[in-house]
This record gives structure tokens, C-alpha cells and sequence, in this order.
């Protein structure tokens, strides 16, 4: 990789003077999205029976563990550099494996969830910005779920941001049924419990499901909407970037090189988050290892290597 580009000399950054900002304009703060509050109340209650010590094995563990890297590319590598940036090109069979990884995580639609990313890319760290920590860390991690925002929910934000997606029935289905979503998620989760039951009893299945499933999906939560806080909060930046994104050592890897986030928004078309060698981006070997098996094409370069290629 080439070196990233210095930040300017003598040039004040421009999210430093922004301060703090108020809600977006858009939120009704005085409405709760029930649906949300009950939905994420109740995971983070039942996730709490992980403290049982009957219900801990290390075949649980080995499931949440792996889970949070195979369901994460559902969101990563799906949701976000797929369909969001559009940075690669998969075959749709594919390309719907990743969704429904990513809704095994319930982590919303595909449209809802690339709305309100795009709409952030468009308005990062302004007032407008949906979850924007400027406008306080708990309501960027998880607060702006709770409340409705026209700006990214509802058919003229869909349209607006997502009208690429729209085009497809798949996506349209997922969009006009609410059941759909759950449905897939309880189908995605019985199947720990049952091979957890046959292999070694209820006490394993359950196991299963509250470490495989429930803790795995509450970290996930986490790790993403940490993306939102944390990397805009804390961390270094190679990139004067016109906002406060940075790049953070600890999402980088949890987050499979999501923590990268300054690079990101410094190069957001690129398939690679990864700008220094040491800037680990699991996703992006995923991507490398697709196109390598012919199974991605189109895969945008960061910006310094796309430069260079022009230049030869």
C-alpha cells in the first residue's frame, strides 16, 4: 500500500470547531419507536442469561465467537461495502447469502440499514447527520434508533437514497412485510438450538442458542453502532477528511476493518479500508479472496492504487 496522504500543515481541522450540535431537525422526540425499544430491551435481557453458569460451554463460546465474524460480513461486507458503496460486484445468489447473513444479525432491511448510511456519508457529523456523536456518544451508538426521523425512514428517504435497491422485488418484499425479517432471523436460530439439543441435550441447545444466537447478535449490535460512536470519537486520523471520523486499533479488528473509519471516509468508494500495512481489514481479504475464486468482480482499489494505475 501506498502512504496515506499527510493531513494539511497548518491547517486547522474543520469538525474541530464544530462543537457540540443539536438533534437533527428532522427526529419527533417526542415519539417512541416501541418496536425498536421492546426488540433491543429484550436480546440485551436475554443475553444476560449467559451469566448462568448451566448454561456456559465452550462449544457456545467457539459459536459466538465465530459468529461474530461470519454473521459481521453479512453487514460489512454485504450491507455496507456491497450495497451501500456499492465497491464490488458479487452474483446475486451471493449476494442475498450476505443479506441474509446480515438479517440474521437483525440489523434492519438492507434499505433502511443503506439509507441512513448514505444519508450519513452526505451529511457526516453535520446537524442533518442521523447519528452524528456530536450530538451526543449514547444517541450516535443506539439513541437515534429509537426515535422516527423522516430523513432516513419512510418511502421519500427510500427513494431518495435507495432507489438502486428498490428496483430489485427481492428487496421491495423484504421492505413491505415486517414479519419477513423476524421470521428469518427465528429461522436462523432454531437450527442452533435443535443440532445444540441432538448433540448434547436441551442444556447444550440452550447453550447454543443464548451464546450462538442471542450474545452473538447483541455483540454485533454493539460493534457496529460502535462504528457510528467510537470511531468518530476516539482514535488517529491520516486523513483531514472535512468530519470527525478516526481510525480506531480496537474496531479495526473486532469490527473486521470497519474501525478504519477516517480511511473510509477519506475513500469511501474503495472496496479496502486498510491504508497501512498494519491497518488489518479482514473484510477486505474476504473481498480479495472472491475475486481471486471469480466470485467478485468490479472491486474498487483505494484511491492511492487506482491513482497509480492511471498514472502507468
Amino acid at each position: 500500500m501506498n502512504a496515506p496522504e499527510p493531513l494539511p500543515q497548518g491547517q486547522p481541522a474543520r469538525h474541530a470547531a464544530r462543537g457540540r450540535l443539536a438533534l437533527p431537525a428532522t427526529v419527533n422526540r417526542d415519539v417512541l419507536l416501541w418496536r425498536y425499544a421492546i426488540a433491543l430491551a429484550l436480546m440485551h435481557a436475554l443475553a444476560l442469561l449467559v451469566l448462568l453458569p448451566w448454561l456456559f460451554s465452550w462449544s457456545g463460546v467457539v459459536l459466538f465467537a465465530t459468529g461474530i465474524f461470519l454473521f459481521g460480513q453479512g453487514v460489512n461486507l454485504g450491507y455496507h461495502r456491497l450495497l451501500a458503496h456499492t465497491s464490488l460486484s458479487v452474483p446475486k445468489w451471493l449476494e442475498r447469502a450476505f443479506v441474509l447473513l446480515a438479517m440474521c444479525s437483525m440489523q434492519d432491511t438492507p434499505v433502511k440499514w443503506v439509507t441512513a448510511h448514505r444519508h450519513h456519508h452526505k451529511f457526516s457529523d453535520e446537524q442533518a447527520d442521523a447519528h452524528t456523536p456530536l450530538a451526543g456518544f449514547w444517541w450516535s451508538h443506539m439513541g437515534w434508533l429509537f426515535r422516527p426521523n423522516p430523513a432516513i425512514r419512510g418511502p421519500i428517504a427510500y427513494q431518495t437514497y435507495c432507489h438502486d435497491l428498490l428496483r430489485d422485488p427481492f428487496y421491495r418484499r423484504l421492505e413491505r412485510d415486517w414479519r419477513l425479517p423476524v421470521l428469518i432471523y427465528l429461522a436462523h436460530a432454531l437450527p442452533f438450538f435443535l443440532a445444540g439439543w441432538a448433540i448434547g441435550g436441551v442444556q447444550t441447545g440452550l447453550s447454543w442458542l443464548v451464546w450462538g444466537v442471542i450474545l452473538r447478535t447483541v455483540a454485533v449490535w454493539h460493534i457496529t453502532w460502535a462504528v457510528n460512536s467510537l470511531t468518530h470519537v476516539m482514535g488517529y486520523r491520516n486523513y483531514e477528511t472535512g468530519e470527525s471520523s478516526r481510525n480506531n486499533w480496537l474496531l479495526g479488528l473486532f469490527a473486521s476493518g470497519e474501525g478504519w473509519h477516517n480511511n473510509h471516509h477519506h475513500d469511501s468508494a474503495s472496496a479496502s479500508n486498510q491504508h497501512r500495512w498494519w491497518e488489518i481489514d479482514f473484510t477486505w481479504y474476504n473481498i480479495w479472496l472472491l475475486e481471486r475464486l471469480g466470485l467478485a468482480t468490479k472491486v474498487i482499489r483505494p484511491r492511492a492504487v487506482r491513482h497509480a494505475a492511471r498514472r502507468r
